[in-house]
């Protein structure tokens, strides 16, 4: 196998502030991670978080241990033996399934470890998937506004806090009568919080509810 040479940087995006019930951000730092071998480069990217114990140097720290090993040839198999999860790890396991597609000319659903992972015997092309939009925790007017400006779409995820919740998603049905709607409180529920909102969502067509709880509650 012929060398590969590893390229670790970091990125900063900024955007409208976004919040949840943890806090609120406008900025992103981004670890991207490159795979240079025969003319072919992969890449991957991904975004530490406070909330998993995580920093930018952190992960820049844990890539760069790794250096030689991924420079030599380290497989993505390996890899999950040497570094905990994490976004050093799903940055350097994306960069590796982009470089293999490229170096073999194939797209990644159809690398035969892919079948192995889902449990196929046979490829096909895989099928688009439907995702959802997320509304960041505001007053529930301007929740509503955002609802009604997104509307068109077919799922969309709102965070809540714990507090005001009902407000905020009244505000949203009323403005987007037709989608489907998913709630997330990233843990900022208490079971009282549950127990006095659920008969009031399953009026509201709420689908889904994602982590309510904080999760040493399990």
């Amino acid at each position: 196998m012929s060398s590969r040479k590893l390229t670790v940087k970091t990125e900063n995006w900024s955007e409208e502030p976004f919040a949840i019930s943890r806090g609120s951000d406008d900025n992103f730092d981004v670890v991207v991670v490159e795979l240079e071998q025969n003319g072919c480069r992969g890449c991957g990217e991904a975004t530490p978080t406070e909330h998993n114990q995580e920093s930018v140097s952190q992960s820049e720290m844990l890539i760069e241990n790794i250096r030689s090993q991924l420079e030599e040839g380290l497989s993505r198999t390996e890899l999950q033996q040497i570094i905990p999860k994490g976004a050093a790890r799903n940055a350097v396991d994306c960069a590796l399934w982009d470089l293999e597609a490229k170096l073999t000319g194939k797209r990644v659903w159809e690398l035969p470890e892919i079948f192995l992972h889902l449990g196929k015997g046979t490829l096909s092309e895989p099928e688009n998937v439907t995702t959802v939009y997320s509304l960041g925790v505001d007053t529930p007017e301007k929740m509503g506004d955002l609802a009604q400006k997104n509307a068109q779409r077919p799922i969309l995820k709102i965070k809540l806090t714990g507090e005001g919740d009902l407000e905020r998603l009244e505000a949203i049905r009323k403005n987007a009568p037709g989608t489907r709607l998913v709630v997330d409180a990233n843990e900022a529920w208490t079971p009282e919080h549950f127990n006095r909102y659920v008969p009031e969502l399953m009026q509201l067509g709420v689908e889904m509810i994602e982590q309510p709880f904080p999760a040493d509650y399990d």
